[in-house]
């Protein structure tokens, strides 16, 4: 391939040959573009810490931690992913063709995961203001003492839903195996139809909010008065 069309579309580097150091390292010093990482083997820690609006698409599978940290970028994982896939995003995007193991989008504070196949256990813990989108199930504990954001799942969910969660908002298209404590089922007004009509075209998900039922805190482990957090 000549220069001219590795730049259209897009740089290639080769984790196997380069290295996960050399290539995450290539990604962080480079302001935008586009980037194609082969051979991934399941590596750990790809494309992770970066805070630019580039674009990466890795051709396989991924290790722990794949696009944790995330800001600006937006990822593409053709496959599947390990542990703590976007944990800790902060904006831009991460989306994979196949399946999450646990602690998926862990902790994120803003920008968009998507997940094309299933999450394993704890999908979305401590999540602060990012959105998730699962295209199939979620495991055990998924939303657990999740904040602030929206989880949304088109097929069921384990047992533990939820449980302890804050300000979050989770949807489900699917089954529920359990709630966690505190939380419950609430009811799905059209200002919620319409903002979950939208995450779900941003997605990319063909799914009518209709179909979902949603689900948030009762609020009754809170140690204040939520109608009070304003106050001065």
């Amino acid at each position: 391939m000549n220069a001219a069309a590795e730049t259209a579309a897009g740089r290639k580097l080769d984790v196997a040959k380069q290295g996960v150091t050399a290539v995450n390292s290539a990604l962080k010093q480079s302001p935008e573009g586009a980037f194609k990482l082969t051979n991934p083997g399941g590596e750990h820690a790809l494309a992770c810490g970066l805070n630019a609006p580039v674009e990466v698409t890795i051709v396989g599978n991924a290790g722990y931690y794949c696009a944790g940290m995330n800001r600006q970028a937006a990822v593409t994982v053709e496959g599947n992913a390990g542990t703590g896939l976007a944990e800790n995003i902060m904006s831009g995007s991460v989306r994979i063709t196949g399946n999450a193991s646990q602690s998926a989008g862990a902790s994120g504070h803003g920008g968009l995961v998507v997940i094309g196949g299933n999450a394993s256990a704890r999908c979305g813990i401590s999540l602060k203001g990012a959105d998730i989108v699962v295209g199939g199930n979620v495991g055990h504990m998924s939303g657990f003492m999740a904040q602030s954001g929206r989880i949304v799942v088109l097929g069921n969910a384990g047992p533990g839903l939820g449980d302890s969660i804050y300000e979050a908002q989770i949807y489900v298209r699917g089954s529920v195996s359990g709630l966690g404590a505190d939380c419950v089922e609430k009811p799905m007004k059209p200002k919620h139809l319409k903002a979950l009509g939208e995450l779900l075209a941003q997605a990319g998900m063909d799914a009518d909010p209709a179909g979902f039922r949603r689900y948030g805190s009762a609020r009754k482990l809170y140690n204040f008065h939520i109608d009070n957090a304003g106050a001065r």
